[in-house]
């Protein structure tokens, strides 16, 4: 199994996508595939983006401009999870006292 694709093995993967929209996607750097002599090479991640970018884009019929935002929304969520994620793992490897004092001050008056 492979995790590097072509834009050919791309577009022959996910059937509603055009070269054209592919182009589009990268030049909007929707998605950042990595670029060789032979060309783009994209990673299962990509492929997965590229599945939203064409929901987004033929399902809800938006532009450009609005797949910008939403994907550029979507990533700064993903970004905050990730990051919520890491603060859990840091509270979680303190003592048991602090992590209290930590929770007790985080709640609300």
């Amino acid at each position: 199994m492979t995790n590097s694709f072509s834009e050919d093995q791309v577009i022959a993967t996910i059937t509603r996508l055009t070269r054209p929209q592919l182009t589009g996607f990268i030049q909007a750097e929707f998605i950042r595939p990595h670029q060789t002599a032979a060309g783009y090479t994209f990673q299962r991640i990509d492929i997965a983006r590229i599945e939203l970018l064409c929901d987004l884009s033929h399902d809800l019929d938006l532009d450009e401009t609005a797949l910008g935002v939403v994907i550029s929304l979507l990533d700064q969520l993903h970004s905050a999870r990730q990051e919520r994620a890491a603060l859990t793992r840091a509270l979680a490897a303190l003592p048991p006292d602090l992590h209290a004092q930590i929770i007790a001050a985080m709640m609300p008056p």
